[in-house]
Formats: structure tokens, C-alpha cells, sequence
């Protein structure tokens, strides 16, 4: 059954929130850099995605970067929010190539191990060629200053190359991972709350 457009937008709403929601409840990752917490923000992305199309998962991806920026601000001048919503939307587009051929559960989990790793990859190249240099540039602070910050919290990470190979590549994989794991365990209690909502 196909969803009229009122309830598209509702339903993107209401998980645009949730995912905001989430986002709040985020938490330092021991070892990593300090700039890097860590949330499970991209489930209530992914749900919509699976429910609606990708379109509708980049909107509540959005929508959570926007309530994020009105309601408590960014910290990193918009930097940090555009990172996590390039790394949803890169998320969001492989899990849907591949779970819009065969809509069920393993489709589903194929292609969110395919997101994790192409999110992985997209973040690292993000944060080497724009969203670090952006950020030192907002802040007045070299590279080198950023990876002395992250070096504080984790001796083994003394340059850009070891930034992304230590701090930012597992923090992506660990995110990407744990949020593939949530709903690979959950997918089949999804489809009974929703019923023929979602194909799963």
C-alpha cells in the first residue's frame, strides 16, 4: 500500500525528529579524536529510506541537521553538520541500490554492510580534502593543531594520514556497523509494527 503524500511528510517528520533525538544522546568514543562522538542517528534515516525511497531518507537526514543547527546550535560553524549528512546520504544510497532489487531482510543488511563501507571511505576523503581544512580555517587552526588535539587523547595518532586511518575510518566503521547491527536484529519486528509499509 502506497503512502498518500500528507503521510510521507508526516512520517518524515516525526523520524526527522527521532533521529535529532538520538543525535542528543551522543557520547566520546575512548581513544578517538575529540571532535568525533558518536550517536545512532542514521537508524530512524535508514527506516525511512527502506519505508519511503532514499529521497525521503536524505529529507530526514536533513531535517535532522536543520533541527540540530536551530535548535542547539552548531559548534564546529556548520562543519560538523555537513559532514554527518554527507555520510547519511552516502549511507542511505547504496542500502537503497541494492535493497530495491530484492526488498527483504537480507537485501536490506547487504546493502547497509555496502553503505558502511562507502560512508567509510566518503568520510575519510570529506575530512582530508574540505570539512578539516573548513574547519581549521572557521577556527584559525592548522592541521597540525588538529592533530595535536587528537593526539592528546591517543599517542599513535601524530598526522593527517593517521587522523583518518586511526581516529576517523573505525569511528565510521564502528557507527556505520553498530546501526547495520541494530536493525539487521530488528528489521523483522519493523515489517509487524508497520506492516506493508516496509518490505522487509
Amino acid at each position: 500500500m502506497k503512502k498518500r503524500p500528507a503521510q510521507k511528510v508526516v512520517l518524515i517528520a516525526i523520524l526527522g525528529a527521532m533521529a535529532y533525538l538520538l543525535m542528543l544522546l551522543d557520547f566520546p568514543i575512548p581513544f578517538m579524536p575529540p571532535f568525533l562522538s558518536f550517536d545512532l542517528a542514521q537508524i530512524p534515516e535508514v527506516i525511512g529510506t527502506l519505508i519511503m525511497g532514499p529521497i525521503a531518507g536524505i529529507l530526514i537526514a536533513l531535517l535532522k541537521e536543520l533541527l540540530k543547527v536551530a535548535l542547539t546550535g552548531s559548534g564546529t560553524m556548520f562543519t560538523g553538520e555537513l559532514i554527518n549528512f554527507i555520510v547519511s546520504v552516502s549511507f542511505i544510497l547504496p542500502t537503497w541500490m541494492i535493497y530495491r532489487k530484492n526488498k527483504n531482510t537480507k537485501s536490506a543488511v547487504y546493502g547497509m554492510l555496502l553503505g558502511s563501507l562507502v560512508a567509510t571511505v566518503i568520510a575519510c576523503l570529506s575530512n582530508i580534502y574540505f570539512i578539516l581544512p573548513l574547519y581549521g580555517k572557521a577556527f584559525n587552526l592548522p592541521i597540525s593543531q588538529i592533530v595535536a588535539m587528537s593526539q592528546a587523547v591517543n599517542p599513535y595518532i601524530n598526522s593527517l594520514p593517521r587522523l583518518v586511518l586511526i581516529g576517523i575510518a573505525p569511528f565510521n566503521l564502528l557507527r556505520n556497523g553498530l546501526t547495520t547491527l541494530v536493525l539487521g536484529l530488528s528489521l523483522n519486528r519493523l515489517k509487524s509494527a508497520l506492516g506493508k509499509s516496509v518490505q522487509v
